[in-house]
């Protein structure tokens, strides 16, 4: 496959009209048509059907399509990195953060590191820590912040110091909101909203024991943006890290920890043996001085 093809693709695919496709693409229609059919018998499956008014893509045009916005993103990083290698620090860096309390340590690195190089860029994508680690492995990300347990034996990684405080989401009005943390008698009729990475969490596991088999769970999830959602509507209270909800943007709903205490620790992670551009290079030194630094004033 040719990558200016997969461009070709990826344009169709979006605009659902070859003819306008074209048009974006500075190229004629059957010129597009051919390579589109070209493309097709290459690969040996029909990827598109063709209709009056658009095209639809079929199971194994969706699945390219999928595939090739990776390789397309993949592609362009690497120009970008490319690029890089000269004297100024001016490139760009790619970084995975879920929503966590030691992600907002990592923004405030960032800054700091603008506040040095002000000519370098960042692109950040924000997702589970599962998700971070999978665009990660994919090359699509430099650096990811991944919560444990996670397997690192093929990275690199920096601990951070912020440990991740579990909780419980609930309503302001609610009358656990009074109290200063939950317990779990507290929580054992309510319905809950139960967070994907439970089971992992071998302290959150063993803070809700045998009882999980017998809680009101009425929905889990994996982002905490969702979760903040269902719990103002009055769906249930919802298990989270505190650093994941920033309470002080909502007025209707708060966060309580659980007691016993249960934490996650974070770290921030990089493939190893992975060939960084300069500002990448440079970035993960801020970080290690950062919190070499940090853990001598401690």
């Amino acid at each position: 496959m040719e990558f200016r093809v997969l461009r070709y693709f990826l344009t169709v695919a979006r605009e659902e009209n070859i003819t306008r496709a074209a048009e974006l693409l500075f190229i004629t229609q059957p010129t597009l048509s051919r390579q589109l059919q070209q493309l097709e018998e290459q690969l040996g499956t029909q990827l598109i059907v063709r209709g009056k008014r658009k095209i639809v893509l079929t199971e194994a045009g969706m699945l390219l399509r999928h595939r090739a916005k990776e390789i397309v993103s993949l592609v362009e990083k690497t120009e970008d990195e490319l690029q890089e290698y000269s004297t100024k620090i001016n490139g760009q860096v790619f970084i995975g953060i879920p929503e966590s309390a030691a992600g907002q340590q990592i923004i405030e690195l960032l800054k700091g590191f603008q506040d040095r190089f002000p000519e370098a860029t960042y692109d950040i994508y924000t997702g589970t820590a599962d998700m971070v680690k999978e665009r990660m492995d994919k090359g699509l990300i430099d650096i990811g912040l991944l919560i444990e347990p996670a397997d690192i034996e093929k990275y690199d990684y920096i601990p951070m110091k912020q440990k991740e405080k579990w909780g419980i989401l609930l309503p302001k009005d609610a009358p656990l909101a009074a109290q200063e943390n939950v317990i779990l008698k507290d929580i054992r009729d309510a319905p809950l909203l139960i967070s994907k990475r439970y089971k992992r969490v071998k302290q959150l596991s063993e803070w809700f024991g045998k009882d999980i088999e017998r809680l009101n769970i009425v929905a889990t999830f994996n982002l905490t943006t969702n979760a903040s959602i269902m719990v103002k509507n009055n769906m249930g209270y919802a298990t989270v890290v505190g650093g994941s909800f920033l309470g002080e943007s909502e007025n209707s709903i708060c966060f309580r920890p659980l007691f016993p205490e249960v934490y996650s620790n974070s770290i921030l992670a990089w493939r190893k043996y992975q060939v960084f551009s300069p500002t990448v290079t440079k970035f993960i030194e801020h970080v290690k001085n950062y919190i070499s630094n940090d853990e001598r004033i401690r």
